[in-house]
């Protein structure tokens, strides 16, 4: 009889566990909080899948970023004022993560493991018969002043001793990667190995995917307690109902630390939320994703349309759009696209998602010291749909007791514990 697993939370990373679970001949069922219809965070991201990230949110440099703008509700950061003991104690395990020595840590394993995860989208590409249209086209990092990219020239030359491709171009060299929009911008930073889909369409796919192999999906099903034996989960009480299983595995993004805290285990998160808007007939249509450097914001063409997405605010668990934060983005557009004008997002209904953010910026990965069967695999933070593959794989692997092939032991789960 196959081992049975239940999978706590159906977004990407959730999704992608269920997938290589099942496809090891695991008996496996899938909780999500929400109807299948709600687009939580899996759904109105920028899509894109990036090598090119592998310089942790905690890095030299943010905390200053972060008291410069916290004050301006239109910044690409915003600290909502609040007072909250799980806040201040994050931020303060932020502040101790954010050094170089630690960044220099981190990023060969964020490079490995974007990597992985990207081969692994090609072959769900194939797999999947094309159905979330991944697209190999790198991404532009767009730089409005000198200053930004020298620094960016800078972490391209980090990325090129890391074994990844990146081009400095200067305006002309920008302007002849997509000849078709106009552009503000004194440069930009090329890294080719980046790649993008349309997110709707991946959870779709794997959804379908997932319904044909026999799991079990089951939404609008909250987890309210957990059954113990000693050191092993038994059951999950969830919406009035009792699951038992051999494993779990818990993906539940931003419910995460509280989820952790009735298993007495300690997985400090902040919701950042992140907000897009999708033009459904944009001035010009870009075919390269994009970030506006200074602004913080991503730019992806997703079939005829272009999404537009970014800002990080901590504002706790609030899924409340805040007029303000949205602003934010439209003005930052047309300082680096002159045709794009404010009137085109009038009629756009904004969409937010709250991203699981750990202090040091990388996700929680990996088995619990203390509880036996439970695997870890959330706080990824905006690398959710990047890193979604790679992290299911990985789950998939500790629960057949095979070793991943990326070395995760920068993202335990116990490292605050």
């Amino acid at each position: 009889m196959s081992k049975s697993v239940v999978v706590i939370g159906g977004g990407v990373v959730g999704l992608c566990a269920a997938h290589y679970l099942s496809a090891r001949g695991l008996h496996v069922t899938v909780l999500d909080r929400d109807p299948p219809e709600r687009e939580g965070c899996s759904f109105g991201n920028a899509g894109i899948i990036v090598p090119s990230h592998f310089v942790p949110l905690a890095a030299p440099g943010m905390v200053a970023l972060g008291l410069k703008c916290m004050w301006n509700s239109e910044s690409p950061f915003y600290l909502k004022p609040r007072f909250s003991p799980r806040l201040f104690s994050w931020i303060w395990k932020f502040w101790k993560a954010a050094t170089r020595m630690k960044v220099q840590l981190a990023a060969p394993a964020l490079r490995d493991l974007h990597m992985a995860s990207r081969a692994l989208y090609e072959e769900l590409d194939r797999d999947l018969a094309h159905e979330f249209s991944l697209e190999e086209r790198g991404l532009l990092l767009l730089c409005n002043t000198e200053h930004t990219l020298h620094e960016e020239a800078k972490v391209a030359e980090h990325a090129k001793q890391l074994g990844l491709k990146a081009d400095v171009l200067d305006a002309a060299a920008t302007a002849k990667q997509e000849p078709d929009v106009t552009m503000s911008v004194v440069g930009s930073v090329y890294y080719p190995l980046d790649c993008h889909l349309t997110p709707a369409r991946l959870i779709a796919a794997l959804r379908g995917r997932l319904a044909s192999a026999g799991v079990s999906l089951r939404y609008s099903t909250r987890v309210d307690h957990f059954r113990r034996e000693g050191s092993r989960i038994t059951a999950v009480e969830a919406t009035g109902k009792s699951l038992e299983a051999d494993e779990f595995v818990l993906t539940a993004g931003v419910w995460s630390d509280d989820m952790a805290r009735q298993l007495e285990l300690n997985l400090p998160m902040q919701a950042g939320k992140g907000y897009s808007l999708t033009l459904p007939h944009p001035p010009q249509l870009p075919k390269t994703p994009m970030i506006l450097t200074e602004a913080r914001v991503a730019v992806t063409p997703m079939g005829n349309s272009l999404r537009l997405g970014g800002t990080m605010e901590l504002s706790g668990i609030d899924t409340r759009i805040n007029p303000s934060r949205v602003r934010g983005i439209v003005k930052s557009v047309p300082k680096y696209f002159p045709e794009f004008k404010p009137s085109h997002f009038d009629s756009i209904e904004p969409w937010c998602g709250l991203r699981p953010c750990s202090p040091d910026g990388l996700p929680y990965l990996g088995r619990s010291s203390k509880i036996s069967n439970l695997t870890i695999a959330t706080g990824h933070a905006m690398m959710g749909v990047s890193l979604g593959p790679i992290s299911g794989k990985i789950v998939a692997d500790l629960i057949s007791g095979d070793r991943p092939s990326v070395d995760i032991g920068l993202m335990s789960p116990d490292r605050y514990s």
